[in-house]
């Protein structure tokens, strides 16, 4: 599902990137070592022999996927930017036509776990085109490869534990065991992790295929939703108008108020109604005060549980409004010019030398980044929008010279 380290952006081709990411360690344990270790462990955990032997020729070191990791680029395209390339119009009229093919599967779906066609086809969509697109990777290839990687060892050794577990509960076959390079697979583009805890035999064959099993593959998605928190019925957000006078540092992703307090500050829909109730609600700028704004309800904390990443977040979200009827999103009031990697790595060192907490120093804009940046305005005088540029830049420098 590419939570880490925002591994769709390769998968997607984008072209904005800038400096990549430093490695700041070095593997010094010999490899067959560290595999003997590894497969010693792996019996311990209840791994069973003939499971080790069938996976062996899998289980190797491949550099490349190291390079690739250690070499993924800064993810800096805008909502507008991103959204425009991955809800293109054929995505559109794909996802509807599959909507239309499985109506009577998601119609149980959602009658069993809560989760509408919509949300489920946005997802399907984005992360393999409606399973065209699994990738071409040994996952227990190149899961070996990144657990004994020194970056981030204990968050792949447990997925390759995971992979091996998928096998031996016969969910899959050690041959049919490929995905993308980092590790996911399957048509919603599962970590094995999660596909060991959310997986449903959904066409009742006996087996967990998310793979090639289509009802497996939708029903399995939903409910890892549900286990999210998911709440049945509920819509998750709506596009809205907002006034010029908005209190801005309400804008915020962690803060929510009644919809009746949304329509009293001046808030209105965009198009249809806003109803004029309690149903708590953040308003959600993914591009400042001049670009697109959305109400996200309580749902929306559930597309960021299945991707951190807020452009993904917001984007994925929006398609699946889109394949339930909403309009294409404003392209706001004015143009809007993103800050560059670097430019915004100069942010973060300039919000973090005044103490405020960026996360990493990486020229991702973050939930953090985006807090610092709000805290920031406030103190300097910019509309709390949230949304990093080169005013807040200029004037964090002004102060720092003085």
């Amino acid at each position: 599902m590419r939570r880490f380290a925002l591994i769709f952006a390769a998968a997607a081709a984008l072209a904005a990137a800038s400096s990549p990411m430093a490695a700041a360690c070095h593997n010094t344990e010999s490899f067959d070592r560290w595999l003997a270790q590894f497969k010693k462990d792996a019996l311990a955990q209840g791994i069973s022999p003939q499971v080790l032997a069938e996976a062996s020729p899998e289980l190797t070191l491949d550099p490349a996927i190291i390079r690739r990791d250690r070499g993924q680029g800064v993810f800096s395209q805008t909502f507008l930017q991103f959204s425009d390339r991955m809800v293109a119009r054929y995505r559109i009229d794909n996802g509807h036509l599959e909507m239309k093919k499985y109506a009577a599967l998601f119609a149980r779906i959602e009658k069993d776990f809560g989760v509408p066609a919509p949300v489920l086809t946005a997802f399907w969509g984005l992360e393999s085109d409606f399973g065209s697109n699994n990738g071409k990777y040994s996952i227990l290839r190149s899961l070996t490869t990144l657990a004994y990687d020194c970056r981030r060892p204990d968050f792949f050794r447990t997925q390759l534990f995971a992979a091996l577990q998928i096998v031996q509960h016969g969910d899959q076959r050690v041959s049919d065991m490929i995905g993308d390079w980092a590790g996911e697979f399957g048509g919603m583009q599962m970590t094995a992790a999660d596909y060991l805890k959310n997986a449903v035999d959904y066409d009742g064959d006996g087996r967990r295929d998310l793979i090639k099993s289509v009802p497996d593959t939708l029903a399995s998605a939903a409910n890892f939703l549900k286990n999210l928190g998911w709440q049945r019925g509920q819509p998750w957000i709506q596009e809205v108008r907002v006034p010029p006078n908005l209190k801005w540092q309400e804008a915020d992703i962690n803060i929510q108020h009644p919809r009746s307090q949304w329509i009293a500050w001046g808030v209105t829909a965009a198009h249809g109604t806003l109803p004029n109730d309690s149903l708590p609600a953040s308003l959600l700028l993914p591009m400042g005060r001049f670009g697109p704004a959305f109400l996200a309800y309580p749902n929306f904390k559930v597309f960021l549980g299945w991707n951190s990443a807020m452009v993904y977040s917001t984007t994925v979200a929006y398609y699946a409004s889109r394949l339930a009827g909403a309009p294409p999103v404003s392209r706001g009031s004015e143009t809007i010019v993103p800050l560059t990697g670097p430019q915004v790595m100069e942010l973060q060192r300039l919000l973090a030398k005044r103490g405020f907490d960026v996360g990493d120093i990486d020229g991702k804009i973050g939930n953090a980044t985006r807090t610092a940046v709000k805290k920031a305005q406030l103190e300097v005088g910019l509309p709390a929008d949230s949304y990093p540029t080169l005013d807040l830049i200029e004037k964090l420098k002004a102060q720092k010279q003085k």
